[in-house]
């Protein structure tokens, strides 16, 4: 996965970062080896029809539809960069990384995190995180509604949180599970896709 990807997937995933916080202590029941998610996927992969058997009067949904659109587009690569986004932000704003997120953030986003981390700050809390085993990223749907393309990825993540407060230390062990969509226009030479929603996922 190259850099330039990586920063730009880290960008993007910066949008949500407030509310993946709000859920990043959730445990769910969902384990990080459920495969069901990712052999759905894997099955839809497998039925879709080769690029070069698709007319354009041809009425696509899912992911061959943005495959049509967007020939350019690999999953694989779009996964690996979300992934790495996801790990890059979650760290950045537990650690109170305000560079960082400077880079990543868009401006108002970046002024709603910052208030978060003068909050945390101003109870005298600091917090690390650590990631027991990489993050698992499964294209949860993919749509496209017109040139919009929406994927939502669902991450499972398990890792130690460390948080430092007045009371003490404390480090607590958490899985969690997200479901994060991100939209980008295939008619804009734009490569960036938004992250749009994100959402604590079903137990």
């Amino acid at each position: 996965m190259q850099v330039l990807e990586l920063i730009i997937f880290a960008g993007l995933a910066g949008v949500v970062l407030y509310q993946l916080y709000a859920v990043l202590g959730r445990r769910v029941g969902r384990q990080p080896e459920d495969t069901q998610a990712a052999d759905s996927v894997a099955a839809s992969a497998r039925q879709a029809p080769a690029m070069d058997q698709i007319d354009d009067g041809v009425d696509l949904t899912g992911l061959p539809a943005i495959k049509h659109r967007d020939p350019s587009f690999d999953l694989s690569r779009f996964l690996g960069g979300a992934k790495g986004a996801y790990e890059m932000v979650v760290r950045a704003f537990a650690g109170g990384d305000r560079e960082t997120l400077r880079n990543l953030l868009a401006p108002n986003v970046l002024a709603s995190f910052e208030s978060a981390i003068d909050e945390r700050e101003a109870q005298g809390r600091s917090e690390s995180v650590e990631f027991l085993h990489p993050p698992r990223a499964d294209m949860e749907r993919a749509d496209l509604h017109g040139e919009t393309a929406q994927i939502t990825v669902r991450f499972l993540a398990e890792f130690r949180s460390r948080t430092k407060g007045p009371e003490g230390e404390a480090v607590d062990d958490k899985r969690t599970a997200e479901l994060w969509t991100f939209e980008r226009s295939l008619k804009s030479r734009d490569p960036n896709w938004l992250l749009v929603n994100v959402a604590a996922a079903e137990a």
